[in-house]
C-alpha cells in the first residue's frame, strides 16, 4: 500500500501500472463508506503479496487530481493497467464482490504479460501482446466491416473487464460509425451556424478529432458543457469522455482537455 499525491501520481500509478495493477482508493478522513472499504483492501493487498499494488489517494489532500479524474463520491476506485487509468468502480463493495473484481483484475494482467512488480517494464517499442480478438477486429475495420469489429471487442471485453485495447478500440469503431458517410464541410458549417445545437456540435466534434484536431473539437465540447444543463449537459460530457478514450492518455491535449472538463463541470 502506498500513498500518493498529484506530484507523484503519474510515476507511482501509471507508470509502476505498466509493471504491476494498481487499485486507486480515492478517500478521504470523513467519508463514513471509506472506513469500511479501506481495511478490507488492505487485507486484500496484504493477501496478495505484491500481485497487484493499492494505491491511496486522499481528496482533501489531493482536490486537482480528484477533479481532473473526475471523481464525483468517495469511496471511488480506479483501476491503472498498463499505464492506462480504467474505471472501477464506487461505494463500499462486499469483500466477496472485492475478491471478484479482483479476479478479472489479475486476469487482465495476465492477458496483458505484465512482468510483476520486481520485473522490468515492457519493452516501449515492442508494444503489449496482440489479443486475437484485437486482431479480428482490426481485419473486420479493414473490410469496413463495423459490426464485426464490435463483435471482437465486446469478445475481448467480456474475457477480459476493461481490457485497455478493447475499450479505446470500441470507443474508435463508435467513433467511426457516427461519421461514415458525413460531409465535413457541411457538418462543420451546420456547427457554426448553430451553436446552440447539441448534435450539430457533437457531430463537428467527431470530425475534429478524427482530422486530429484535438484541441478544438475539446474546446468546442467544454464550451457547450458550460451552455447547456440537466441531460444535454451529461450527452455532452459523456461524449467528450468517449473521445478522451480514442486517444492516447498521456496525450498532453488530452490530460489538458481532462482538466477543462473538470474546471467547466466545477
Amino acid at each position: 500500500m502506498i500513498d500518493v499525491t498529484e506530484a507523484d501520481f503519474e510515476d507511482q500509478v501509471l507508470r509502476r501500472s505498466l509493471r504491476v495493477p494498481v487499485l486507486v482508493d480515492f478517500w478521504a478522513a470523513w467519508c463514513g463508506p471509506c472506513k469500511q472499504l479501506s481495511p478490507v483492501l488492505e487485507k486484500l493487498a496484504a493477501e496478495h503479496a505484491g500481485a497487484w499494488v493499492l494505491a491511496k489517494v486522499d481528496v482533501d489532500a489531493n482536490q486537482a487530481l480528484a477533479g481532473q479524474l473526475q471523481i464525483q463520491s468517495i469511496p471511488t476506485v480506479m483501476l491503472a493497467l498498463g499505464g492506462r487509468l480504467i474505471q472501477g468502480f464506487t461505494g463500499a463493495l462486499p469483500e466477496r464482490d472485492l475478491r471478484t473484481f479482483l479476479d478479472q483484475v489479475l486476469a487482465a494482467a495476465q492477458q496483458a504479460g505484465l512482468p510483476g512488480e520486481g520485473g522490468e517494464a515492457p519493452d516501449e517499442d515492442a508494444g503489449p501482446p496482440v489479443e486475437p480478438e484485437v486482431l479480428q477486429a482490426e481485419d473486420a475495420l479493414e473490410r469496413g466491416d463495423f459490426a464485426g469489429a464490435e463483435a471482437a471487442y465486446d469478445a475481448l471485453l467480456a474475457r477480459v473487464p476493461g481490457h485497455p485495447m478493447a475499450t479505446a478500440g470500441r470507443a474508435s469503431v463508435a467513433l467511426f460509425r457516427r461519421t461514415e458517410g458525413a460531409d465535413p464541410q457541411a457538418v462543420l458549417t451546420a456547427a457554426q451556424e448553430r451553436p446552440a445545437d447539441v448534435p450539430a456540435q457533437l457531430a463537428a466534434a467527431d470530425l475534429e478529432v478524427l482530422a486530429d484536431r484535438v484541441d478544438e473539437a475539446v474546446a468546442r465540447l467544454v464550451r457547450l458543457v458550460r451552455a447547456t444543463a440537466g441531460d444535454e449537459r451529461d450527452a455532452v460530457r459523456a461524449r467528450l469522455l468517449e473521445l478522451f478514450t480514442v486517444l492516447d492518455p498521456q496525450d498532453p491535449r488530452v490530460v489538458a482537455g481532462r482538466r477543462a472538463l473538470a474546471n467547466a463541470l466545477f
